[in-house]
């Protein structure tokens, strides 16, 4: 029977076991490159199987939050190079996740304080997290953003490349596109954000357009077998919605199938929320979505994410429902966790406080169990 402490292969990835650490944004990269201090957090925890970077701006217009890393200054890609080496020195594999937040920013994160850009001109009942004039994070509410005029859409396409190639360059063993949780990518795929009516509006067919046009243009620059995606079928995640998600996600699987990907990593329900949360009229289909994407000739790894513990995990990979699971917060706290779900050791106490900003505190001074 298959555990979750077996190896598996991931593309060109050979991973030690069948346990991620999910992306986590802990805004700790201020002018959005990586410090000293995040080299160590993550060869801290380079036992997972893979490692998944928290979420990393492809542009200056892709950034939402503050001091979130970026992919698109040397600076940045000097600092990620300093983690990645860390990771391989400690036997570890990462991927970096490439973020385009689309309206889930500000006008003081933007360009020239210019309105964050989205599929529609619809402003999102959410928050971000900015800097006030003393440096001090705090949340505040998004920006009225502002809809993408069609020519931009071949420079959005290029960033995403540009940034592909600049993970590679910076050592990573491949990258997850962020195509979930509410923000760009999703943006243009949910009906609810995406009011368009050139190509990428209006019919299902052209609102996933965007995504596979991306996925298309990274596969294309750094290979199909270093390329993972992230999806959130149903998540409420910065106010996205969409009365048909089992139709919209699974013609999206479909035509994800013949990239030959990596993996694709699934959020189950709301994130960090109810594993049952749905949209529409019916449950989502959790497992037609997967045969969809089987029966369409996909072949990636499939990673299933949203509050797993160690029994469903054990469950999900010995029943054939997942292939790896991706574990969140808990790797916060517990830099060793997969050594602790192998003995079942208790596990650390994440402390909220220290989860956004600040420093070492709450980041790299979690006790590992031989500490």
């Amino acid at each position: 029977m298959t555990t979750l402490f077996d190896p598996i292969q991931i593309g060109d990835i050979a991973a030690a076991n069948r346990i991620a650490m999910a992306p986590l944004t802990r805004n700790r990269s201020p002018n959005a490159v990586p410090r000293a201090m995040t080299a160590t957090y993550y060869s801290q925890r380079a036992t997972a199987g893979l490692l998944i970077t928290e979420a990393t701006a492809i542009s200056h217009q892709g950034q939402g939050y503050a001091d979130v890393p970026g992919l698109y200054t040397p600076e940045s890609i000097e600092g990620w190079k300093a983690v990645t080496k860390a990771v391989h020195e400690a036997g570890g594999k990462i991927v970096t996740q490439l973020w385009h937040v689309g309206r889930i920013s500000h006008t003081s994160l933007q360009p020239n304080g210019g309105k964050p850009v989205a599929p529609s001109a619809i402003a999102a009942k959410s928050k971000t997290y900015i800097m006030d004039g003393e440096g001090n994070g705090h949340f505040a509410d998004t920006s009225e953003p502002r809809a993408l005029e069609l020519s931009e859409i071949p420079g959005l396409i290029e960033d995403y490349r540009k940034a592909a190639r600049a993970a590679i360059d910076a050592g990573f063993d491949g990258v997850e596109i962020h195509a979930a949780n509410g923000y760009l990518l999703e943006q243009f795929m949910r009906a609810g954000s995406n009011q368009r009516t050139d190509a990428y509006g209006g019919s299902v067919e052209n609102r996933i357009r965007l995504t596979l046009e991306v996925v298309q243009a990274i596969t294309r620059e750094i290979g199909s077998s270093r390329t993972g995606i992230r999806l959130s079928p149903v998540t409420p995640a910065n106010d996205v919605f969409d009365p048909e998600p089992q139709v919209v996600y699974t013609a999206l699987i479909e035509k994800l199938a013949p990239f030959d990907l990596a993996y694709i990593h699934v959020v189950e329900g709301a994130t960090g929320g109810a594993r049952d949360f749905t949209q529409g009229d019916a449950p989502f289909d959790w497992a037609a979505f997967k045969d969809a994407y089987i029966n369409a000739g996909g072949k990636g790894v499939w990673m299933v994410n949203n509050g797993y513990d160690k029994k469903t995990a054990t469950d999900a990979i010995a029943s054939g429902k997942a292939d790896m699971v991706a574990f969140g917060k808990p790797f916060i706290s517990n830099p060793d966790l997969v050594e602790r779900l192998k003995t079942d050791a208790p596990l650390n106490e994440l402390d909220q406080a220290t989860m956004y900003g600040g420093g070492e505190k709450g980041y790299t001074d979690y006790p590992t169990l031989n500490a």
